[in-house]
């Protein structure tokens, strides 16, 4: 290699060498301690300050370039109440979150609730909802089909003047559910549509005339109900 061309490679090796240090530097000036967190998002349960609580020990300690923006937005994402979460950084040294509140539909097995796509959560620091939720039950994974039954039944029954107040699927496929707040109508498993319209012409003719007497109606048998009044130690059985 003549003196030329070590001249050119030297200088091309100076070059790189000042720009990977120019970049680092760069680097190092802009990746500043996080300064400030914004947040954005219709909130209707909790507050921003209970938000801003729980994401602090997130981003406490980290700079703003180095944050890795998708792993912060998973954890944000188990915040309790927090349905979907959007990060971004904001020049020079903030970060901001577009949050998606959770919008409970159902108390879901005495614990948690449910949203409108039927999936659980936990309450929190909330109690109150400003209406009250249907009380439904299931299976592990069944909120789904829990709730996709629930607003079935709700309909059906709107014409009767009947709200359901609980609804709950066993977990061998029984299905029982409870109307304005007293009588429990079981359905069990099979033949549901069948038995529901038997309730519905039941209900018309006589048993809704008399609902403050009853405990439950059980519709699980081929041709009529059994109806259990308050009071009695059995049911008493009667055919339509």
């Amino acid at each position: 290699m003549n003196s030329s061309a070590r001249g050119t490679l030297l200088g091309l090796l100076m070059i790189v060498a000042l720009l990977g240090a120019g970049g680092r530097a760069l680097w190092l000036w802009l990746d500043k301690p996080i300064a400030r967190v914004s947040i954005s998002g219709d909130l209707n349960y909790v507050s921003a300050s209970y938000l801003q609580r729980e994401l602090a020990p997130l981003v406490r300690g980290h700079t703003w370039l180095s944050l890795d923006l998708p792993s912060l937005r998973d954890q944000a994402r188990h915040i309790q109440w927090l349905r979907e979460v959007k990060v971004s950084r904001e020049w020079p040294n903030a970060l901001r979150f577009e949050l998606y509140e959770q919008d409970p539909v159902a108390r879901w097995n005495d614990d948690a609730l449910l949203n409108s796509r039927g999936q659980p959560f936990l309450p929190g620091p909330v109690s109150d909802f400003g209406r009250r939720l249907p009380d439904l039950g299931g299976p592990e994974g069944s909120g789904h089909e829990v709730l996709a039954y629930y607003d079935s039944l709700r309909q059906t029954l709107s014409d009767l003047g009947l709200t359901i107040t609980q609804l709950r699927l066993e977990p061998r496929g029984a299905w029982r559910f409870q109307i304005n707040d007293g009588v429990w109508v079981i359905l069990g498993r099979t033949d549901l549509d069948a038995r529901l319209a038997r309730f519905i012409a039941a209900w018309r003719r006589q048993l809704g005339e008399q609902a403050s007497q009853m405990r439950y109606i059980d519709l699980r048998y081929p041709n009529g109900v059994s109806v259990a009044w308050h009071g009695e130690t059995a049911a008493a059985s009667g055919k339509e």
